[in-house]
């Protein structure tokens, strides 16, 4: 597991990757690679039984399933907002993952903070995220957030491009993921740098 490793190798069996995403709420995958995301995200989904809701903000992942470079699981739902309905589609969301257990995936905060672009909005879509939080928490569901990030020379995460700081609270797990010759790594983070 990652406390006990800070770099785990991500293969078939991701279980205490899961183990770790459902004792936090909501988590983090920063990656400076959208390829080496979109692989993570796909072992992650084929990986859980559990109903699964993709939020595709940035349309990668949907665009692999729409080609059938990645084949769509039964279990799986994706939903590709935009700026106009992006309300209807989170009070459907919400009122899916109230009722039962969920993996919500939401691909990526760059997506997102691109639709919204002033600071109010920033506040609004966080805000968003951690009601989802709260809900995932009480029933018992997995919140993920991908984003494309890179280091500033302070040591801070930011979100790349844009350079927007991501949120963070006590109960947010965050990881980052890279790939080293032909394996995934995913690493657990704090606010100084790797665990």
């Amino acid at each position: 597991m990652l406390d006990k490793n800070p770099e785990q190798i991500i293969e078939n069996d991701i279980s205490g990757i899961q183990i770790k995403f459902e004792q936090n709420n909501p988590n983090i995958v920063l990656c400076s690679n959208p390829f080496h995301k979109i692989e993570f995200l796909n072992k992650l989904i084929n990986s859980t039984e559990d109903p699964i809701i993709f939020v595709d903000m940035d349309l990668l992942y949907s665009g692999y399933v729409q080609s059938k470079m990645i084949q769509k699981k039964d279990n799986l739902t994706i939903f590709c907002p935009d700026k106009t309905n992006w309300g209807k589609k989170l009070s459907e969301i919400i009122s899916k993952i109230s009722n039962e257990r969920f993996l919500v995936i939401i691909d990526s905060f760059n997506g997102v903070y691109n639709l919204y672009d002033e600071l109010e909005s920033a506040r609004f879509i966080n805000s968003c995220i951690m009601i989802l939080s709260s809900i995932g928490n009480f029933a018992k569901s997995s919140i993920v957030i991908t984003g494309m990030a890179r280091k500033k020379d302070n040591k801070d995460w930011i979100l790349s491009p844009g350079g927007k700081h991501i949120i963070k609270s006590e109960k947010t797990g965050v990881y980052f993921l890279k790939k080293n010759q032909n394996n995934l790594v995913i690493s657990s983070l704090n606010n100084s740098g790797i665990k």
